[in-house]
């Protein structure tokens, strides 16, 4: 994007600023259900600075503007905002302020934060309303200054609606809704707010297109002691999906409607809960007019991530299906890398789009397949060290027959949302590059192998895939895993597995039934990326007078790369790990591979070493 083009944007946001007297404005990656990904309409932020990365916030002021994003995206964030103006502020680096500190510092008495309190959280809106006060700085939220500024805007997404069949969701909208108001009036409230896209998909078993690669519809949901109303756009709805949620006791109402709801039909009563991570500061301020909302999790989060027999039974067969086209497309990406015609020229150039797109090609031949969970991430060399990279026709990397290539991709599939990282060789590689592959391998592998007690968190476990990093004085600035949702968002919660302790950050026991990602990794600016990703999900293993103890069930099937692998820096007990890992892999795919693919499985694998058969 042109730098130009931003400031001229910035420009005139400041001058829409000091019209409505607004001192500092921020702006948030957010929808107005505090989405990780949203759709165009809402990538207000990319718009004024130029930053794709799916996560920062952007502050603008008269004189300056900062982004703060996390670690996934310091090399990208640093690169796209070359030109523009906009400081990068790197989130949890030492001596890096929070939006908090640096306002607290800035600001002055009697001056004005704004933001659009549609797309901020209530728990982050009432932070800074808190701590601002205490400087006499007021917030102003009912102002989206964009609305003036971004002429061609993207229209609101409103894709349509579609039915989930019971026999694919393995519970009936009657059973969630019973054990969600269970809950509800647990937690002392006689009414639920639900804001959370997924969670009101997996409520209704609906499904949507709202938001690239996540199968959600726009939606809100009030639910009562008499009555359920779900808010829904109406040109997204056919007669179909309204019979059926009609004939389950829900009322639909237009999405837009909702703030009428709250304000003059719903009955006050103990009151409502609404979780302040996923309300909009908007719709909490239009609860709080009539009583304090109860502040608690939303109970749907928690049991739509314990996924159900009928979840479990069809995510094992769809991940083995993925398995499958994963590994033939390693296949594929080994045996075509500088390889030559029979007339002695070269074949046509293979590119990080191009892989891309071939891996795209080998899920779409799935028929479950509905399209990826989240755009394919292929990185080659020194592009592989950002974490969230994507290639564009304009800039990309051609494939060679030397370094490495990373591929984090995932599909949607009736009965399944994958999500899997390998890093393939394709050539001569360093000897450090192999040490930061063999020491990635062994984390994932001892992740996969954990046994612990019932009660642990995430929290508890991933040292387990992080310590062969740490003992090289090396760190990745990420968690090593989250739940995955079942055809639906890739990144759920509340279970993840991440080591750092954060104040009001909640931790989530592990439960059986939750699947969750590991995905340990290394990454080296302007030299290359590791990350190893499979999914697992928790189950119980023995009981005894000390406890339930519990292991993962891996379900992802994809070779390591024995060529990145130097055995020797491995301990025993992690080359037991890997050589049963990859016998597994090929016992479990190879009756569907061709003769060459099952041969070249046997070789990657080593699936004919003696050590497996001791």
């Amino acid at each position: 994007m042109a730098r130009k083009e931003i400031l001229e944007r910035l420009s005139a946001l400041r001058t829409a600023m000091r019209e409505k007297g607004i001192d500092y404005y921020m702006i948030p990656t957010g929808d107005f259900h505090n989405s990780e990904y949203v759709s165009d309409y809402f990538k207000v932020r990319e718009y004024f600075c130029g930053f794709t990365g799916s996560a920062g916030t952007l502050l603008v002021w008269q004189d300056g503007a900062g982004l703060w994003t996390d670690g996934r995206y310091f090399i990208q964030a640093g690169k796209e905002l070359e030109g523009t103006t906009v400081e990068l502020f790197r989130a949890q680096d030492e001596g890096v302020p929070t939006i908090e500190e640096f306002l607290k510092e800035h600001m002055a008495q009697g001056q004005v934060l704004g933001f659009d309190g549609r797309v901020l959280s209530a728990r982050q809106g009432m932070k800074y309303e808190n701590a601002l006060a205490k400087i006499g700085v007021s917030v102003a939220y009912e102002e989206d200054l964009s609305e003036e500024i971004w002429k061609d805007r993207p229209p609101f997404p409103a894709g349509k609606v579609t039915l989930l069949e019971e026999a694919l969701a393995g519970e009936s909208v009657e059973e969630k809704l019973r054990k969600t108001f269970e809950k509800v009036e647990k937690e002392g409230a006689d009414s639920l707010l639900l804001t959370k896209l997924d969670d009101l998909m997996w409520l209704f078993n609906i499904r949507g297109c709202d938001v690239e690669c996540n199968p959600v519809a726009m939606s809100y949901a009030v639910l009562e002691r008499e009555k359920t109303v779900l808010f829904l756009q109406s040109k997204a709805l056919d007669g179909p999906v309204r019979e059926y949620l009609g004939k389950k006791g829900v009322q639909i109402r237009e999405y837009g409607e909702i703030v009428r709801y709250l304000t003059e039909e719903m009955s006050c009563g103990r009151g409502t809960l609404a979780d302040p991570r996923y309300c909009s500061y908007t719709l909490y301020k239009t609860l709080e007019r009539r009583q304090k909302p109860v502040e608690k999790d939303n109970p749907t989060e928690l049991l739509k991530a314990v996924k159900n027999p009928v979840e479990l039974a069809n995510m094992e067969q769809i991940y083995l299906k993925d398995s499958v086209a994963v590994t033939k497309f390693i296949y594929w990406l080994k045996t075509s890398i500088g390889r030559r015609q029979e007339d002695g020229t070269a074949s046509s150039e293979i590119t990080e789009i191009t892989a891309a797109d071939y891996l795209e090609g080998l899920r779409r031949q799935i028929p479950e397949f509905v399209g990826l969970s989240f755009p394919t991430i292929a990185g080659y060399g020194p592009n592989a060290a950002m974490m969230h990279y994507e290639a564009t026709p304009q800039d990309h990397a051609v494939l060679k027959p030397e370094g490495m290539l990373l591929v984090d991709s995932g599909g949607q599939y009736l009965g399944g949302t994958t999500d899997v990282t390998r890093t393939i060789v394709l050539g001569e590689i360093t000897e450090e590059q192999k040490a930061h592959y063999t020491a990635v391998a062994a984390g994932m592998l001892q992740m996969s192998a954990a046994r612990w007690l019932y009660g642990c968190t995430g929290r508890n476990l991933d040292i387990l895939a992080r310590q062969p990093v740490w003992n090289r004085s090396l760190d990745y600035k990420c968690g090593t895993g989250h739940g995955v949702g079942y055809f639906l968002n890739v990144h759920e919660g509340p279970q993840s597995l991440r080591w750092r302790y954060t104040e009001g950050a909640g931790e989530t026991v592990l439960e059986a039934g939750m699947d969750v990602t590991n995905e340990p990794g290394i990454y080296i600016e302007g030299s290359h990326g590791i990350r190893i990703e499979n999914v697992m999900v928790a189950e119980n293993d023995a009981k005894n007078e000390y406890g339930q103890f519990m292991h993962f069930k891996t379900l992802t099937w994809v070779p390591l790369d024995m060529e990145a692998i130097d055995e020797k820096q491995m301990t025993e007990e992690q080359r037991m790990l890997l050589y049963g890992y990859q016998r597994k892999v090929y016992e479990k795919l190879s009756p569907y591979l061709t003769e060459e693919e099952r041969e070249w499985l046997k070789r990657e694998t080593k699936a004919d070493n003696t050590f497996f058969l001791s």
